[in-house]
């Protein structure tokens, strides 16, 4: 199992360490409501360095996302950051994405943990024009500083003007002392905030510099246990969950990222699968009986029929009810359908909702 460069730092904190997509990760500090609340409401820190990240330079580096991605990345400008997906040759997607254009022949790939190698594989089987790739994962941390309290606690440590930078924007420089360091404004929980990439031997000075500059507003460290809760209550799709090699990016409301203005790895059957119209929605629900959804439970209608799956489920620690993600037939997903979840022997009702949640 692999380490981060903060692991000793998590396991003297105390952590609950488990393991996730091949490290040990922490899933809990003080407990997931408490880290929750602390995100919604002020500051927290996760240590996401598990993700990966791949550069692309070179003449063609534009061309090759532009293939292997659903969504138009000639809209990016130096500094900007686009959300994607790598969509399969069968309607399904490799995994989400996010695209950094660091200038005009040098993009950054930021993909999920589980996926690198699968990704990487994916990309360079397709890299038939000569970019230069470099797979950075292994000697890249990343810092996901997340909350309202976070750019007052962040400005600190650079002369960025933080406030003034626009969601899903970066810039690269000093920070916290270290140069050559990522600061960008993305993140996965809903609640604002900043993630912050550098090498790995920087890793303890960083994550030192941001708790100091965060103490007067009560920062905590967050595990991945509120991240989920926090992803989920603000409707963020989550890769092996929601979204898979076998969910296609239409059904799953990604829509807005599949670009039908360029030709990309099945681009053709995924328009003509708009056209004909979907079978199946990714809806959001929240119970109305008592009862948690979880992961692969089945969903019912009124008459006992077999409609769909759950594919995230939580008890919202902000919204004190039990909500969830599904994909159901496309005659059961309008808001406020009743719906059924198979939970144990019993189906327990629940309606169709609007989300994000929150």
């Amino acid at each position: 199992m692999k380490s981060t460069a903060l692991t000793n730092v998590h396991i003297a904190l105390g952590a609950k360490m488990v393991p996730f997509a091949g490290y040990n990760m922490p899933v809990q500090y003080s407990g997931i409501n408490d880290e929750h609340a602390t995100v919604r409401n002020g500051v927290g820190v996760f240590d996401v360095s598990h993700m990966g990240e791949f550069i692309l330079k070179g003449e063609n580096a534009l061309e090759l996302i532009q293939r292997v991605t659903s969504n138009d990345a000639s809209k990016l400008v130096d500094g900007k950051v686009q959300y994607s997906c790598l969509p399969n040759e069968n309607g399904g997607i490799v995994d989400d994405l996010l695209v950094y254009r660091i200038d005009e022949k040098t993009y950054m790939l930021v993909v999920n943990a589980s996926n690198i190698e699968k990704d990487w594989k994916w990309i360079s089987d397709r890299n038939t024009n000569g970019v230069e790739m470099h797979n950075i994962s292994e000697k890249t941390s990343l810092l996901a500083v997340q909350g309202p309290k976070a750019t007052a606690a962040l400005q600190k440590l650079t002369d960025f003007d933080l406030a003034a930078m626009e969601y899903y924007s970066f810039k690269k420089g000093k920070f916290a002392g270290v140069d050559n360091v990522v600061v960008s404004a993305t993140g996965y929980t809903g609640a604002g905030g900043f993630e912050i990439y550098f090498e790995n031997e920087h890793a303890e000075k960083i994550w030192t510099a941001i708790f100091e500059a965060g103490a007067e507003f009560g920062i905590k460290p967050i595990g991945l246990g509120a991240r989920d809760t926090l992803r989920l209550e603000k409707g963020f799709a989550l890769y092996g969950n929601d979204i898979d090699d076998n969910t296609s990016p239409l059904e799953a409301g990604l829509g807005w990222i599949t670009k039908f203005t360029k030709e990309f790895t099945n681009s053709a059957a995924l328009k003509a699968e708009k056209e004909a119209g979907l079978k199946n929605k990714l809806v959001g629900f929240e119970m109305i009986e008592r009862g948690i959804p979880r992961h692969d439970y089945e969903i019912f209608d009124a008459a006992g029929n077999k409609i769909g799956r759950v594919t995230s489920g939580t008890q919202s620690p902000s919204l004190q009810k039990a909500i969830g993600l599904g994909y159901v037939t496309l005659e059961n997903a309008a808001v406020d359908s009743d719906i059924f979840i198979g939970i144990r022997d019993n189906k327990v009702k629940a309606k169709v909702v609007k989300y994000p949640f929150l």
